[in-house]
């Protein structure tokens, strides 16, 4: 039976994220738009910076943001939008010079910052937003392109990847069947707006119930559980697991009244079991989490409705469609149970990498977006994550897929967080690595892998560190652990 379509434009007059703004604008402009480092912004006051912003831009370019996760962000990127400019959403806290390559390549006709970016050209320093003179706003095409989003590669330059009005109103949409959001929510954004979870949960969700962003400013637990208790947060934007883990970790979360929390997602990577039940004794409340990428987002959602499944990632929205196929062929459709790499496909989905129809003939084959990640469907058409394809380490012809071992590992008393990595190995092909953060005994988790693993899934060495690196958008750094570990 074919999946019911999901009515995701809800009027007929919202075509963009930037027709949901000038909504909520109009039903609460005295609404709080963002809490940011103690002062709030409402709708109201909002919508001037955002013409403000518009009245510098001109229709058709192509614009750099580099901004972090702050009004800034949010009145830049719909200022570009009532413009009709066409902005790069670039992380800040990529490294200097990874951002010049971006900027070379994408050429951008102008760079808005925060006036924090340090760049050897020429910028606007978002600082005077207001404007009492604000030109008149293009009509809006549905497919025309509405941003940029680039790929989380951390060498050489990532690849950029068009969004057009309606791909992205569709992904809100999708993402809001699997966590919906209440008018008037409180949502604390964690995860940068420039990652697609991010970005759908902090922007466009936010956008489309009317909610008040709490905006953290650099991430600590401890700030973060302040700013949660004295706010009342409803919704909390973490993201990935290094980031429930390390509020986990937090010695005041005991003490903080989080009795306004009811909707906790996750995204950006596999949460391990461990966290899961840690994070349910902690709080009372369950981890729903997606699962999705930069090309197209959400793939899969664990809801209340459905039933949250610990260890899956969910079942697709409506109107999305997810198989496993072989990893040989990349076309034939495996059976429940059967690990594979993951394809799927939606209205959601983008429609290429820009000017690079090599990479986008590699990513998608017959209107189906190869993930390159591996897992399996299984009878009750939950999704499980195995590994990224690229991840599987091959040690004497065995394939170790490094959720198995981080699952072992963290489960261990101590461990806050676990990654397992391979490096080249004359004898093996390639060996496993182990590395946790926290404060657990290496004899004790050495005992764990003989004990919950195959022998040879067994890691040759487990390392303990203070905390594991992280990528810009808060996922574990399995590169820098590579190099980290090479002899």
């Amino acid at each position: 039976m074919a999946k019911p379509m999901l009515d995701w434009r809800r009027a007929a007059d919202i075509s963009s994220l930037l027709d949901m703004f000038h909504q909520g604008v109009a039903l609460h402009p005295d609404r709080a738009f963002t809490i940011f480092q103690g002062k709030t912004l409402t709708w109201g006051e909002a919508a001037r910076a955002v013409a403000g912003v518009a009245a510098d831009l001109e229709a058709g370019t192509d614009i750099a943001l580099i901004v972090p996760n702050s009004p800034i962000f949010l009145i830049a990127f719909l200022g570009a939008l009532q413009a009709g400019a066409r902005p790069a959403l670039i992380n800040a806290a990529l490294p200097v010079p990874l951002t010049q390559k971006i900027l070379d390549e994408i050429a951008p006709a102008q760079i808005l910052t925060a006036g924090q970016i340090d760049l050897d050209r020429g910028e606007i320093a978002i600082k005077t937003l207001p404007s009492n003179d604000p030109k008149p706003a293009p009509k809006i095409e549905p497919d025309a392109i509405a941003a940029y989003f680039l790929t989380g590669g951390t060498t050489g330059v990532p690849k950029r990847i068009a969004y057009t009005h309606e791909m992205m109103v569709a992904g809100t949409e999708r993402m809001h069947w699997g966590w919906p959001m209440r008018d008037a929510e409180v949502h604390l954004s964690i995860a940068p707006f420039t990652h697609i979870y991010g970005f759908y949960m902090g922007v466009g969700m936010a956008l489309k119930v009317g909610a008040t962003n709490v905006l953290p400013g650099a991430f600590t637990p401890d700030g973060a559980l302040a700013l949660m208790e004295a706010h009342g947060v409803t919704v909390l934007g973490g993201g990935p697991p290094a980031i429930y883990q390390a509020l986990l970790s937090s010695p005041s979360l005991a003490d903080r009244d989080l009795s306004a929390l009811r909707v906790c997602p996750g995204g950006g990577a596999p949460f391990p079991i461990e966290t899961h039940n840690r994070w349910k004794a902690a709080t009372g409340l369950t981890i729903f989490e997606g699962y999705g990428m930069t090309e197209i987002a959400p793939i899969s959602v664990n809801t209340a409705e459905a039933g949250a499944r610990p260890g899956a990632a969910g079942k697709p929205p409506p109107d999305t469609y997810v198989e496993v196929v072989d990893v040989k062929t990349g076309a034939n459709v495996l059976a429940p149970g059967e690990i594979g790499e993951i394809r799927t496909k939606g209205p959601h989905q983008m429609a290429g990498y820009l000017a690079n129809d090599a990479e986008t003939a590699i990513a998608m084959r017959d209107g189906w977006v190869m993930t390159g990640d591996i897992g399996k469907l299984d009878e009750d058409g939950f999704l499980i994550i195995t590994d990224r394809k690229k991840d599987v380490i091959i040690t004497n012809g065995y394939n170790v897929f490094p959720r198995e071992v981080e699952e072992v590992l963290a489960a261990v008393p101590g461990v806050a967080t676990a990654c397992a990595v391979g490096i080249p190995d004359h004898r093996r092909g390639e060996a496993v690595i182990a590395f946790v953060a926290g404060t657990a005994d290496v004899a004790a988790l050495e005992a764990a892998c003989w004990d919950g693993l195959a022998a040879y899934k067994v890691p040759t060495a487990v390392h303990v560190l203070q905390t594991l690196p992280l990528t810009p958008a808060g996922k574990v750094d399995r590169m820098a652990l590579r190099e980290l570990a090479q002899p």
